[in-house]
């Protein structure tokens, strides 16, 4: 069946970089304000086993526009927002948070034997819902529906995945802004994954080992936009890992301030004005 399938190959590598956020927070990012990952923004990599690049974490703030996603490997996080949602998860668990109209939240990490590990994804949420009402949901690790490879898995949290073989699963978010989806492949020495992949927007990062997709490879730290086609296959000689995302563009107008996205500037300058009055989450 695989022969009717069109592979999709890698137009661009792009390398994360060093950053901070929060209260010091020491992150890899790579951000794409310029609909390039369209409905996909930003994506966060925080990793340390040194307690000092992380332990002030990310004290109470503002979200305007968005949907974030946190998926944790190693460690944990403990959120809390002003809508009462107090809620920590832990290796292997994801958080989703529906920011629409306005939320104020924290997010403060813990730590296990191997330290901290985990992402934050941002969604960009389309004109239509920016000032929907805040929602949020956590999803553990035991709901996470899984397919096999060879000496490989994928975890799925959120969208559709089918291996070309025609088994498919679902992942338990499954309202990710702009039909996304996110899933985390892990591949053992000589792993091999191929899935179907029809979803315009198509990205693969890879946080540990080397990865090859249709014989290029991805080193850690990478994230690959893959361009035309409806499969990808991944292989590893050393093992590897990775995020897959998926998702259709919205193709509207970004306007980006800080924890704030919207179409227009005048949006940006009024969810300044909200915040300072006192509106913003009302």
């Amino acid at each position: 069946m695989a022969t009717n399938f069109s592979s999709r190959h890698i137009e661009r590598l792009i390398q994360s970089h060093p950053s901070q956020d929060g209260a010091g927070v020491r992150i890899q990012r790579i951000h794409c304000f310029d609909g390039e990952l369209d409905p996909f923004l930003m994506l966060d990599e925080l990793g340390s086993d040194r307690a000092d690049d992380y332990i002030g974490g990310f004290p109470p703030h503002p979200h305007r526009g968005i949907q974030t996603l946190t998926y944790i490997v190693h460690g944990g996080i403990t959120h809390e927002d002003h809508l009462g949602h107090s809620s920590t998860i832990q290796a292997g668990d994801a958080q989703w948070m529906h920011t629409g109209r306005g939320i104020v939240h924290s997010e403060m990490p813990l730590t296990d034997s191997q330290g901290l590990h985990g992402f934050q994804l941002w969604l960009n949420l389309p004109a239509r819902e920016k000032m929907s009402e805040a929602r949020y949901r956590d999803v553990r690790s035991g709901e996470m529906p899984r397919l096999e490879g060879k000496k490989a898995e994928l975890i799925v949290l959120g969208g559709s995945w089918a291996t070309l073989d025609g088994e498919s699963i679902s992942g338990p978010l499954d309202a990710l802004a702009g039909e996304g989806g996110v899933a985390h492949a892990r591949l053992e020495v000589d792993g091999q994954l191929s899935l179907s992949a029809p979803s315009e927007t198509l990205a693969v990062y890879v946080f540990a080992g080397t990865l090859t997709i249709e014989g290029k490879k991805v080193s850690a730290g990478q994230l690959a936009r893959l361009g035309a086609g409806d499969s990808i296959s991944l292989s590893s000689q050393e093992g590897a890992q990775c995020l897959l995302l998926t998702g259709t563009p919205h193709r509207e107008p970004i306007a980006h301030y800080g924890p704030f996205v919207m179409n227009h500037r005048h949006e940006i300058d009024q969810a300044l004005r909200d915040y300072r009055n006192g509106s913003f989450t009302n």
